[in-house]
């Protein structure tokens, strides 16, 4: 495979940065995609899925801080899940208000094709790269992995 051809004209941190967020956009929308065709899962919902397999029954407000998202759109996720049975919502005994969601084998199923599909879509793309590229690009990303939170995004 030919290697990229490099410039020689410097390019700013802020136009690598803008590059990289305009891949990774497009790589997550790819992914998506094909996970939402061939699975019937997108990925939101996939990771929806993967915390209540990796964790078990959790309160809906549970599931929405470790999404990092507010309660509402949670809810709004949790109910087109539960329609399509892949989650059971049930009534805390304590607090009729509090829900708790758990996992499906329907769920299960339907998870363990998601994560194959994106990780499908994912080779595709990344297959692409000779090892020595995949090894680089895996540290250069462990190292903006580092650098973001040692600056907390400021």
């Amino acid at each position: 495979m030919d290697q990229p051809e490099v410039t020689t004209t410097a390019s700013t941190p802020e136009q690598v940065g803008l590059s990289f967020l305009t891949l990774a956009h497009g790589l997550r929308e790819q992914v998506d995609r094909y996970m939402t065709s061939t699975a019937g899962l997108s990925l939101s919902r996939t990771k929806i899925l993967r915390i209540l397999a990796d964790r078990g029954t959790l309160h809906q407000a549970e599931l929405a801080t470790t999404l990092g998202q507010a309660p509402r759109s949670v809810t709004q996720a949790v109910e087109g899940c539960e329609r399509l049975g892949l989650v059971a919502r049930t009534g805390d005994p304590e607090d009729r208000r509090r829900k708790t969601v758990s996992l499906t084998e329907t769920g299960r199923a339907t998870l363990a094709a998601a994560e194959q599909a994106g990780t499908h879509a994912l080779r595709r793309c990344f297959d692409s790269l000779e090892p020595q590229q995949l090894a680089t690009l895996d540290a250069l990303l462990k190292h903006l992995g580092t650098a973001l939170t040692g600056n907390n995004a400021n």
